[in-house]
């Protein structure tokens, strides 16, 4: 801890359990975290803190306090068609139902609702940054700033036409200005969205590879997200969709490989060899009955991975915590291996791994003296959480986003003792309601 200043502290959080996740996720016990001009400015035993000048004192003595949650992957605005399609096979539910649904209904207005209506949910469940991929994300973007949240708009990119745009020029177009308008920012990134393999032909994959070189952005795309994927590539070029993405440069460090729930182990090989992240979407994969990510083989190979939600569409809920907990059954079953996934690489993959992956753990993903103050406070109190012998082990394996009770972005309280500050949450399900009516044709 660095030598205590004469100023107070904007804010003073003793808690019964700080959980740093880095060095590690060991919980810290009888300590406090000081908050000062939006960063981190001390963590320290409670002792110690009583002596500190604080402008806002929180005791929690029952809480856990942690870094805010990491969503690598989402379609935010897709929460308006939350239940609209279920129990449908991937290419059904998006050929048939989200595609045509989308043609009709996505634009500007339906854009910011539906992000405000995922954002409001996030955050009420402990997510503090989102990755978005969707239309009209500079739609998006004034509603990230009304709520406080931190993002990156990976603004997508098809070689035809979508609800947004004409094509490929069309679309790089308008993310590239959308990432200058936000340059400045410091809550969000931008962020080339290839949206797909089999959306995304060879000419645009290299202009995209070229340009995100260029500007040092990062690139999301969902990929080797189904075995009829992966065969239907095969069949077309002779090549797996990695195989291919290689050789046209789009695999790097700063690529954000989504689903990956088709791998073999020279797919394994060659995403750690380009230092790709990986992004796990465990419910979502289920739902579609996508496939099954050997995420315990990646994490062996030292590929960083990273959890996200998917959209509300091919999920149902935003919520973070169930991820976690998904991804760590999920990866017992799949690696035969009741040690594989323990509860504290869950809990980084949804905290720091995020961080790393959209190359901002310089700034969050662990509770350090310098970062960012983006963080939770979660209440054990309750039944369901007794008997608290490892608060790690609780925060994964047992119903918890509802016992979110505070949340931090850059120091300011964006959740207090549940309530939102930012956003209007009875507004918020008027207006999802009025969709709802509109689309089901009331």
């Amino acid at each position: 801890m660095p030598a205590q200043s004469q100023h107070p502290v904007d804010t003073l959080i003793f808690a019964r359990w700080i959980i740093p996740v880095a060095p590690n996720c060991t919980p810290l016990t009888e300590h406090a975290l000081a908050i000062r001009n939006g960063e981190i400015c001390a963590l320290l035993p409670a002792a110690e803190a009583e002596h500190l000048e604080a402008k806002e004192i929180l005791r929690l003595n029952n809480h856990v306090l942690m870094p805010g949650l990491i969503n690598a992957h989402g379609h935010a605005a897709m929460s308006l068609f939350r239940g609209m399609a279920d129990d449908k096979a991937l290419y059904t539910w998006l050929n048939d139902h989200i595609w045509p649904a989308e043609g009709r209904w996505v634009d500007a207005a339906f854009v910011r609702d539906g992000c405000e209506l995922a954002i409001a949910e996030m955050l009420r469940s402990g997510t503090t940054t989102f990755s978005d991929m969707y239309f009209f994300p500079e739609a998006a973007a004034t509603v990230i700033r009304k709520a406080g949240i931190r993002a990156q708009l990976s603004f997508p990119i098809f070689d035809f036409p979508c609800a947004w745009g004409s094509g490929p020029d069309d679309y790089l177009r308008k993310g590239l200005a959308l990432r200058d308008e936000l340059k400045h920012s410091k809550l969000i990134t931008v962020a080339f969205g290839p949206h797909a393999p089999y959306t995304v032909g060879d000419d645009t994959m290299q202009r995209v590879a070229t340009l995100a070189a260029e500007a040092d952005a990062a690139i999301q795309i969902h990929l080797h997200e189904t075995q009829q994927e992966i065969d239907d590539a095969v069949a077309q070029t002779g090549k797996r969709p990695i195989q291919r993405l290689a050789e046209l440069g789009l695999l790097g460090p700063k690529t954000q490989c989504v689903h990956l729930a088709a791998l073999n182990d020279e797919d394994i090989k060659t995403l750690a060899s380009y230092g790709c992240h990986a992004v796990h979407c465990p419910e979502s994969n289920m739902k579609l009955a996508s496939g099954f990510s050997p995420v315990e083989k990646m994490r062996k190979a030292g590929i960083n991975i990273a959890i996200g939600s998917d959209g509300a569409a091919s999920n149902n809920d935003l919520d973070l915590f169930s991820e976690m907990r998904s991804a760590a059954l999920l990866g017992k079953i799949v690696a035969g291996d009741a040690c594989a996934l323990p509860d504290h690489y869950a809990l980084t993959m949804a905290t720091l791994n995020g961080a790393k992956a959209l190359g901002i753990d310089h700034l969050v993903g662990s509770l350090e003296v310098g970062k960012q103050a983006d963080l939770i406070a979660v209440d054990l109190s309750d039944v369901e959480q007794q008997p608290v012998y490892n608060p790690v082990s609780q925060l994964v394996y047992t119903n918890i986003s509802r016992q979110v009770r505070y949340s931090w972005i850059m120091g300011r309280k964006v959740l207090d003792n549940g309530e939102l500050t930012t956003l209007d949450r009875r507004d918020i399900i008027a207006r999802a309601e009025i969709w709802r009516s509109r689309i089901s044709g009331e």
